[in-house]
């Protein structure tokens, strides 16, 4: 084997924690700058010697992967091939206006436009610029425009920016009259925002010090003096502002994973003092949709796992007027409801497919509404279908979209009244793509508690399935977010190199409902790993692949998943992708002062007061387990900026899998010094990082058992 350039050696200050009568070293706690706060809003802050190693760090990450430099460049021109140059989205009505965005040939950011609704597929000349995000791109490393809204009376265009990657916003306000930036933007916000019905009032969300979004204040839409309408006092809510489909009412959401609730507006009094709907109760979760004389209450009321639909009037909102309308199914996961004027829709999951039904408000008062919903059917066995919503109440027009792993996104608007579905729009892929090169197949795996996990693989009709094709297996598993089924430029990639793609539905998500979450939180947070590991063996055994031929992938929640399986079975993998790993959680979880860690609690458990949640995270945070054991290849990558997993998780963590390794696979760290959490921006540069996770991945299977 060729001489191998030497890794970063990170200097020791063992730091002694004593906590709930438990001791613990860190002897890589230095690398957290005590100023991290200032860091987040100016990169150029971080303390000289951390920022000395995360370069070296990353020289040396650069250093051992140039043999992939031009496997990196094709599979990145393999990308763009498939994103149509030109592309421009489907207009969403609105009044007498479309809007919609649309990019430039060779443009990193869109153009985001607008035409009259009877010129919407008129000449150019019709077109009027709101905002041109690539020019406001220019001369910035990172810049991202979060949300973009127009004002109900068209008049107004409002945006937030992030030109670090802290998430801490600036929402600028366009006259569209003049197209003058208006002055006096709003600073220090998480970019959640939005005007009144009336378009004379900005509500927007305050971002504090900590990161975390706590006030919730009131301007003039044209600029002006700044008004508290509302401030959170538990550090573990997160708070927004939205308005209702109806436009009539003005909602401010508070809760965390466990809890919610939801302060009301009248839509005609902006100015008015918001009133709780029905004030908040520990583990209840619930959110409302307005529809003429009543709310829609999505709720888990009444052990209600995998949620239900009730009712309740508009002018008597609290529990004790909610009304059953749609029972629980369990197994049926309701995730929300979408109202219009003469019909609701909503959307639930089973089995991690998703379905939606529609009611007219003729049945509105029928005493089985499921009886009466129409359902806009899918016939595949792994597919993502969703509800793409609309600016307009007053319309009998759906919008949906459907795609699976092997078939691109098709854009539909389905008649309420009369069950038309008119397809409206097909993603292009300029390169090619033939579905029928492909196959999709839903598999189950067996935890060893019993519980079948669900398995989507993606895989060409001719790729093997004898245990010699390399497998990449993705996995999350947290907060109830589910990975869908759907289709990606990106992962063609491998799939068209012979690899095997497959995700790892693992509890935790919500995939299979609410119950699936809550199997993989908190006490039973385990079993998302150990399903990680079954669905790993499952493939295996079943020749999708080889024990000790499988890269896993992960990010966010989904590197604490790679991270504790690195632990558990690092003999399964022949390499390790975690992206944003969030693996020092003991320290995390303890720290108040960073963004998250309250918020989290519900998530993960405090290990600050209570000692069995001090006992479970320290059982599996992957860097306080490093043992004595040949790991795989490990890539972990970070952002400098980021405001959600810092820096000096995946940067501790990288010099701790040194430490323990008895081999000599290469663990590298690649911290990205211009982004925060969601990587690089602009939509070529996002795909430099996933062709070089792809190319790592080659690379890791390529050289598999290097290392004993």
């Amino acid at each position: 084997m060729t001489d191998q350039p030497t890794p970063p050696v990170a200097r020791k200050e063992p730091r002694s924690i004593d906590q709930l009568g438990r001791v613990r070293v860190d002897p890589y706690a230095w690398m957290k700058d005590e100023n991290w706060q200032a860091v987040l809003r100016d990169p150029s802050a971080l303390r000289g010697d951390i920022a000395t190693h995360l370069r070296q760090e990353n020289l040396y990450a650069e250093t051992l992967l140039a043999p992939t430099k031009p496997l990196q460049a094709t599979i990145l021109e393999e990308m763009k091939g498939r994103l149509k140059q030109d592309e421009t989205s489907l207009a969403v009505p609105d009044g007498a206006w479309s809007y919609y965005a649309r990019y430039e040939p060779g443009a990193q950011h869109a153009i985001r436009a607008r035409r009259p609704r009877d010129a919407e597929t008129g000449p150019a000349s019709h077109e009027e610029i709101l905002l041109d995000v690539q020019a406001l791109s220019l001369g910035h490393d990172y810049y991202v425009v979060a949300a973009a809204h127009h004002s109900p009376d068209h008049r107004l265009y409002a945006y937030a920016e992030d030109a670090q990657g802290s998430e801490v916003y600036r929402i600028q306000v366009k006259d569209l009259s003049t197209g003058e930036t208006l002055t006096g933007p709003v600073e220090s916000s998480t970019g959640d925002f939005t005007f009144s019905p009336d378009s004379a009032w900005l509500f927007w969300t305050y971002r504090d010090e900590h990161g975390r979004p706590t006030r919730i204040y009131r301007r003039p839409s044209r600029g002006g003096e700044d008004v508290l309408v509302y401030e959170e006092t538990d550090p573990g809510f997160f708070i927004g502002v939205q308005v209702s489909e109806s436009r009539a009412w003005i909602m401010i959401t508070c809760g965390d994973q466990e809890t919610t609730e939801t302060l009301l507006i009248p839509g005609d009094d902006p100015t008015a003092t918001p009133r709780v709907a029905a004030p908040r109760r520990k583990g209840e979760r619930y959110s409302l949709t307005h529809w003429h004389d009543r709310f829609i209450v999505h709720t888990n009321a009444g052990d209600a796992i995998d949620f239900k639909l009730m009712q309740t009037p508009v002018n008597d909102p609290g529990r004790e007027a909610w009304r059953d309308w749609v029972p629980q199914r369990p197994g049926h996961f309701i995730i929300g409801a979408s109202a219009f004027a003469g019909h609701l829709a909503w959307i639930e999951r089973r089995d991690v497919n998703n379905r939606i039904l529609i009611v007219p408000i003729t049945h509105a008062s029928d005493p089985d509404i499921r009886s009466v919903a129409t359902e806009i059917k899918v016939d595949e066995d792994a597919y993502l279908l969703a509800l793409d919503g609309s600016y307009e109440f007053d319309t009998k027009t759906l919008r949906t979209s459907y795609q699976s792993p092997t078939t691109p996104r098709h854009w539909y608007d389905n008649d309420m009244e009369t069950g038309t579905r008119t397809l409206r729009k097909v993603q292009e892929i300029p390169s090619g793509h033939d579905s029928q090169l492909y196959v999709t197949r839903r598999l189950q795996a067996i935890a060893p508690d019993g519980a079948s996990v669900p398995i989507t693989v993606l895989m060409r009709r001719d790729t093997p399935v004898d245990g010699t094709a390399p497998l990449l297996l993705y996995g999350y598993g947290s907060y109830g977010h589910a990975i869908e089924a759907g289709f990606s430029t990106r992962t063609l990639s491998l799939v068209d190199r012979g690899w095997i793609y497959a995700i790892a539905h693992v509890r935790g998500g919500s995939e299979k409902g609410w119950g699936w979450f809550l199997d993989g939180r908190g006490r039973t947070k385990p079993n998302s790993f150990t399903d990680f590991v079954a669905v790993a063996r499952h493939l295996a055994a079943e020749g999708y692949g080889s024990e000790g031929g499988i890269v896993a992938h992960g990010a966010s929640a989904g590197g604490l998943l790679m991270g504790a399986v690195a632990n558990l079975a690092p003999e399964l993998f022949a390499g390790i992708v975690a992206q944003v790993p969030f693996v020092d959680m003991l320290n995390t979880m303890s720290d108040t002062s960073l963004p998250l860690t309250p918020p989290e609690w519900p998530e993960w458990g405090n290990p600050i007061e209570d000692e069995a949640a001090y006992d479970l995270i320290a059982s599996y945070s992957p860097y306080d387990n490093l043992h004595a054991v040949a790991y795989p290849t490990i890539l972990a990558m970070g952002g400098l900026s980021d405001p959600r997993v810092t820096y000096w998780e995946p940067a501790k963590w990288a010099a701790a899998l040194r430490d323990a390794s008895t081999g000599t696979n290469p663990i590298l760290c690649r911290i990205n010094m211009e982004s925060g959490h969601g990587g690089a921006s602009g939509r070529f540069d996002s795909l430099k990082e996933a062709a070089l996770v792809q190319a790592f991945a080659i690379w890791a299977w390529e050289r598999r058992g290097a290392s004993t």
